[in-house]
Parts: C-alpha cells; structure tokens; sequence
C-alpha cells in the first residue's frame, strides 16, 4: 500500500527530532530537517522510533510547564 502522508508508512524510515524545549518528533527520513529540530536518532523503521519514544518520553507536557510544576 502507498502512503500518500510519509507519517502514515509503516515501512519508512524516520529520525526522532527533539526541539529547545525537549519535544520529540518522528520525522521521515527522506525530509529535510525542520529549522529548530536537532537528529537525536539517525534513521529507523518506525516501530523501533515508537518503541524509543515510548521508552524515553513519559509526558507531553513542555518542559517549561514541568520546570514550573504545572504539568499534570
């Protein structure tokens, strides 16, 4: 099946990006790295991406809201 969205394909490869303020995203490995965004993990199939997601970020609370106790 073709993906018309590369965030969709189970079969890409992606990096995990991660921001100033500690967000991380998946990233298709065939797109140009956003401006801001800096590679934490070059190139994987996008179930070992989830799994090091999973593993690694327990919130998407911005870590400015972390640092002032307002995640919850």
């Amino acid at each position: 099946m073709e993906y018309s969205n590369p965030f969709d394909d189970p079969q890409g490869q992606f990096y995990i990006l991660e921001n100033a303020t500690r967000e991380y995203s998946l990233w298709p490995a065939h797109c140009p790295i956003p401006a801001g965004w800096q590679m934490v993990r070059p190139p994987e199939a996008q179930a070992q991406c989830v799994a090091w997601l999973a593993d690694n970020w327990q919130t998407l609370a911005p870590q400015a809201w972390i640092a002032r106790g307002e995640h919850h």
